[in-house]
């Protein structure tokens, strides 16, 4: 990752606060200079505009994320399918509420500009891609049946991420406790909803 110097992150970390609370089109290069301490003319010398600044800014936060979503989503060779399933959903979950706001922006990119879905798009696909990539790993040493890998990977994609999604985006109170609720999830991947 690109090194800023301490102006530069002052700036990039009072872009994405305004972001998270008013979105790119009242984002203005005043109320972030004003956020961050600094004369706007700066952010002018350092980022040239403001459509620059966000992109910089929102490939900044969103390179934190993907390195972290990548350690969650990491597995061993020998992981069991039930452990990394529930690995990677306590990962998910114990993700910092900036970390969230990342996942928030991107949604709210997407929401702002339907054609624009770069942020969502790149945060989804590190987490497809290895699930994939597990579950090839898993079909060629016969530990589970030849399905779809990709097909596999979105289901659980929708199971771990999208519930956590839902509960920490969208504030839903899913009244459970969460290994209960890690073990349904995967009991019902794992064994099906037939009797």
């Amino acid at each position: 990752m690109k090194e800023f110097s301490s102006t530069d992150e002052k700036i990039i970390k009072a872009t994405f606060g305004i972001l998270q609370r008013e979105g790119f089109t009242k984002a203005t290069t005043k109320k972030i200079a004003a956020e961050a301490g600094v004369n706007e003319v700066t952010i002018f010398r350092n980022f040239q505009n403001k459509n620059n600044l966000v992109e910089i800014t929102k490939n900044y936060y969103l390179q934190l994320l993907i390195s972290k979503l990548e350690e969650i989503f990491e597995f061993g060779e020998d992981e069991g399918i039930e452990e990394y399933l529930k690995i990677s959903f306590f990962g998910i979950l114990s993700l910092s509420d900036e970390d969230f706001s990342i996942i928030r922006v991107a949604m709210e990119e997407v929401r702002e500009n339907p054609e624009n879905q770069l942020l969502i798009s790149e945060i989804t696909d590190v987490i497809l891609n290895k699930l994939e990539e597990f579950f090839k790993l898993k079909m060629e040493k016969g530990i589970i049946r030849q399905v779809n890998p990709k097909a596999l990977a979105i289901m659980c994609f929708g199971m771990l991420f999208q519930s956590v999604i839902l509960w920490k985006i969208y504030n839903k109170d899913l009244e459970f406790e969460t290994n209960y609720y890690a073990d349904d999830l995967i009991n019902i991947m794992l064994e099906g909803i037939n009797p």
